[in-house]
């Protein structure tokens, strides 16, 4: 009897040093507008599942997934009202249908060792998980709108489904600010196999990484506006990835190993191609008869369609790189493909068709990393006891999005990176009436999406501006911060507010930044909602209430060394709290300004949407490398136009429109998708630039409109020198380029599935 306590007692201390922090931490989260005794932070274990590998545990999932019942799922368009925080102990969960995690959920597993969701054998639905379910025939949520969700560390196991009998790991159509990270499917092998691991048929995204797919008919069969996935692994699959359809798509880190086709891009035929693009760089193709299999050929439509760029792709035992209708486009073999590519450039004149080998990008070494560009999955402090944990609530901010709790996150923010700790965000919205301090050696995680809110006078006189985050005192200043899982935004006017400053030049690791998103109006607290800041097409009226913000991130002139991954910089336009996502009119001067003369900036899977002089503003600086940028012009422009209401700031270098739209028809004095000024070693690979409305009406963003939204979406001015850009994609613009003022590319001359496509332009 005491050998087996002994060995009991043993037992539990391994499980209690293992165990993740996020498990052991007190959870006092608090959803302002959730209701009385709403709970954020759910185990599932807490609402009877299992996980023996044996009881079958749907019914506990589902209940931690829902409860009060009240959550946003069938019927409910959007809410960030009711987060939750699902949290699954490792064990293996046997399931026999889908779970389906409610609007504004995030699904977290035990990172150091992963949670198994098991099919049964007779499972019934449309994904183990299935993240946007058909309770009709159409999606419970406008895939576009799905924002604000993730699932990491899981493994999800099809394999006790009969092989030849439909099945699907994972249903995913969302979009930004939504991640999948850390997860493996496993299927079976069996020749018969007709299992999916991921399913994705629309959306806008968006950002995946890490991501493991063994055996299975098809790894990943998706379709969507756009992506950035990163470190995607294929092993022994049928097809590896199936593109039903995208105007852009960035692989980095793929490995393909042991399927027989890697990437089918044929979807819709020559004489309807539906894959935009695809930009695969840094990846490994491994034992596979065929790479990329493409229907593009000579005369297939639309003109740009299945454009390709491969940038680093090592081959071993790869006889058939790139396969066409007719036969062999590249030769495979045990090989690396330094560059090479097909659809239209522009080096900087075109439009010129292009297939065969191209110049590769010289990259700058304070890029690179190990096997290619730097980069670095988000931390988890898997090692971490709880006791490394510093909370924001038991610090005495409260998160109820009335009190002032700009003096207890900064004690917070302070004491925790004193003492080498992690300050634990707990979910609440957080009241900030000063800017917030944040000192070197800073680690700050949210749960399920916390947000932190300028409010009030210091935020208020836009002659003036303040930041709600400043990220180092001084601008050089030498420092190291993490930042991951929050949101900073506005709460009431605040024309003055830049939301997050960046100040540190960090030395050796980079700083970082994952899953850190902004969003100004559009939720209930921010006082930009319907009941504030409706839409009023036809009026150039500027409600002074409805300013939110001055500028949304601020890279400043000494500072240097950030990565940012899937980070959303939004100024809403619609009201995610309404019943039918009504648009709303919310004015934010400035998206993203990266003017660091030292440059090191890695910008993974970011997008930058509704501002009005620009979204992305680059200039003085160097050393940039972007994956898959994406804007959208706001939607109440021209009326009023990119001049009101924020005062041209010569210190800033903004866009003077009023000079610069001089002899320029149409709508000239919209707000830029991506500017370049005085930069140079710019490497972008992919961006999706659109403009969808004239004053809340989209007539103008077709083909057969004329793409006339604007005049001018992407400008490249000044001394710039060895801009880099695959994968230029606009929708509603009509020049789709400038250089210095003139249009380079036009988007009749670059038609691609809806939006114009210029695969590959360099400044020279």
């Amino acid at each position: 009897m005491q050998l087996r306590t002994l060995l009991f007692a043993a037992a539990s201390l391994v499980v209690s040093i293992n165990a993740y922090w996020l498990e052991d931490v007190t959870h006092q989260g608090v959803a302002p507008f959730g209701g009385d005794g709403y709970t954020v932070f759910r185990n599932v274990k807490d609402f009877g599942a299992k996980g023996d590998g044996v009881t079958d545990d749907t019914a506990a999932i589902t209940a931690a997934m829902n409860t009060p019942n009240n959550r946003c799922l069938q019927g409910c368009a959007s809410t960030t009202t009711k987060p939750a925080v699902v949290y699954f102990p490792s064990g293996t969960y046997i399931i026999s249908s889908s779970i389906v995690p409610p609007y504004f959920t995030q699904m977290i597993g035990d990172p150091n060792n992963r949670p198994v969701l098991k099919a049964t054998s007779n499972f019934q639905g449309f994904g183990l998980i299935d993240g946007n379910p058909y309770y009709t025939e159409n999606l419970n949520w406008v895939s576009t709108n799905v924002f604000y969700r993730q699932v990491r560390n899981f493994v999800i196991d099809t394999t006790a489904i009969a092989p030849a009998t439909p099945a699907t790991g994972m249903h995913w159509p969302t979009s930004q600010a939504t991640s999948l990270i850390n997860v493996e499917f496993n299927m079976p092998t069996d020749a018969s196999v007709v299992h999916v691991g991921l399913f994705i048929e629309s959306g806008s995204g968006g950002f995946m990484s890490d991501l493991t797919f063994n055996g299975g008919a098809t790894g990943a069969s998706m379709g969507n506006q756009q992506y950035t996935m990163r470190n995607l692994v294929f092993n022994n699959c049928q097809t590896a990835i199936i593109q039903l359809w995208n105007w852009g798509w960035t692989y980095i880190g793929l490995q393909i190993n042991s399927c027989q086709k890697g990437i089918d891009i044929t979807a819709g035929g020559s004489d309807a191609l539906s894959v935009g693009s695809i930009t695969v760089i840094d990846s490994t193709f491994k034992d596979t008869p065929v790479g990329i299999t493409t229907a593009f050929q000579s005369g297939s439509q639309p003109d740009t369609a299945a454009s390709i760029i491969l940038e680093n792709l090592n081959l071993q035992n790869v006889p058939v790189a790139v396969q066409g209708p007719s036969g062999t486009l590249l030769a495979g073999g045990s090989t690396t493909i330094a560059g090479w590519g097909q659809g239209h450039q522009y080096t900087p004149d075109g439009p010129n068709t292009f297939q065969g080998s191209i110049t590769p990008n010289t990259r700058p070494s304070s890029l690179l990393g190990d096997n290619g560009y730097y980069s670095r999955s988000k931390p988890q402090y898997e090692s971490l006891a709880a006791s490394d944990i510093v909370s924001a609530r038991s610090s005495g901010a409260k998160g109820d999005a009335s009190t002032d709790d700009t003096a207890a996150l900064q004690s917070a923010i302070d004491s925790a990176a004193s003492a080498g700790k992690v300050l634990f965000l707990d979910y609440g919205i957080y009241k900030v009436t000063g800017t917030l301090s944040i000192p070197t050696g800073s680690k700050i995680v949210g749960e399920g999406y916390p947000i932190i809110v300028a409010s009030g006078s210091t935020f208020g006189d836009m002659n003036a501006p303040k930041p709600l985050l400043q990220v180092g005192a001084n601008s050089g200043d030498v420092g190291q911060v993490e930042f991951s899982d929050f949101v900073v935004g506005t709460q009431g006017p605040a024309p003055g507010a830049i939301l997050i400053e960046w100040n540190f030049a960090s030395s050796g690791t980079p700083s970082g930044m994952w899953d850190v998103h902004a969003r100004v109006g559009g939720f209930q607290g921010s006082q930009f909602t319907v009941a504030e800041c409706l839409k009023q097409p036809g009026s150039s009226t500027i409600d002074s209430q409805c300013i939110g913000a001055y500028m949304l991130m601020h890279i400043t002139s000494q500072a240097s060394n950030l990565y940012m991954e899937n980070t959303w910089l939004w100024t809403a336009d619609h009201d995610i709290e309404d019943s039918t996502n009504t648009q709303i009119t919310v004015y934010s001067g400035r998206g993203l300004l990266i003017e660091s003369t030292v440059g090191n900036f890695w910008l993974v899977g970011t997008a930058v949407e509704h501002n009005n002089l620009y979204n992305y503003q680059l200039v003085n600086t160097k050393n940039i490398f972007a994956s898959m940028l994406q804007t959208e012009t706001p939607y109440y422009q021209p009326l009023p136009d990119a001049t009101q209401p924020f005062p041209v700031v010569t210190a800033l270098a903004d866009p003077d429109f009023e000079a610069s739209c001089s002899g320029v028809s149409g709508n000239c004095a919209n707000a830029w998708g991506l500017r370049i000024v005085d930069s140079s070693d710019v490497f972008i690979y992919g961006a999706g630039h659109y403009s969808f409305f004239n004053n809340y009406s989209t007539d103008c963003s077709t083909v057969d409109a004329g793409e006339n939204c604007q005049s001018r979406i992407v400008s490249i001015e000044g001394s710039s020198s060895n801009v880099n850009v695959y994968a230029l994609n606009t929708i509603g613009s009509l020049s789709m380029l400038d250089h210095d003022g003139a249009s380079v590319a036009k988007w009749q001359d670059n038609v691609n599935v809806f939006p114009a496509n210029v695969m590959l332009f360099r400044t020279g």
